[in-house]
């Protein structure tokens, strides 16, 4: 059952939901034995395809960002920087830095999906989709106005399809007050930002 607060919300941030670091670290394991186990498996771009283009690119700055918020390790770097999965047909960049006046979208949606890991809502999962530029989401199919383009929002595999369904109980129970966005497309992938309460593709009754 989730933990709230004393007038019963979960609310952004706010120290009942930072997870020591001993925490985060055991979860950072267990996710990568799921992965070397195949579990959770969804794309090419590793952390060595990471480490090469991080040699020609700065990411200084939005690490220290992250580290400075205790929201470093939440989710892979490698992963969180992952632009569209159509990048080689757009012949665009595998990995992407959001723009700074983009980076308090960043947060929040990290600390959201580092609250549903918390609370169990959110199991093993990879992120596959980051922010997008103008360009790239465009070829890639993006919404005119899509999150990944003007906020943030992660697009999600899950190791667990039940996931979805406690995903859907979150939003109706708490993602008003996180302005939170909810989608599952029809490839399966899960869709999370907070830039906007709505929701779309998901079981009937989500809404």
């Amino acid at each position: 059952m989730l933990n709230s607060l004393s007038d019963g919300s979960l609310r952004r941030g706010g120290s009942p939901y930072w997870r020591t670091c001993h925490g985060r670290g055991k979860r950072g394991l267990v996710l990568v034995a799921l992965l070397m186990l195949g579990v959770v498996r969804a794309d090419e771009r590793d952390p060595w395809m990471f480490a090469q283009w991080t040699g020609d690119h700065a990411t200084r700055g939005f690490r220290e960002m992250l580290v400075d918020a205790r929201l470093y390790g939440v989710v892979p770097l490698y992963q969180l920087l992952r632009s569209a999965s159509d990048w080689r047909k757009c012949r665009g960049q595998p990995f992407a830095v959001p723009p700074q006046a983009q980076w308090a979208d960043v947060r929040s949606t990290l600390r959201l999906l580092d609250l549903l890991q918390d609370e169990r809502v959110l199991g093993a999962f990879e992120v596959v989709s980051g922010y997008r530029d103008p360009a790239l989401n465009r070829c890639a199919g993006g919404a005119a106005g899509s999150a990944h383009m003007r906020a943030f929002a992660v697009d999600l595999l899950l190791a667990n399809n039940g996931d979805a369904q406690a995903l859907c109980h979150f939003w109706q129970h708490y993602g008003k007050a996180w302005n939170m966005g909810l989608g599952r497309y029809p490839t399966g992938r899960i869709h999370i930002d907070t830039a906007g309460y709505r929701t779309w593709g998901m079981e009937p009754g989500c809404n």
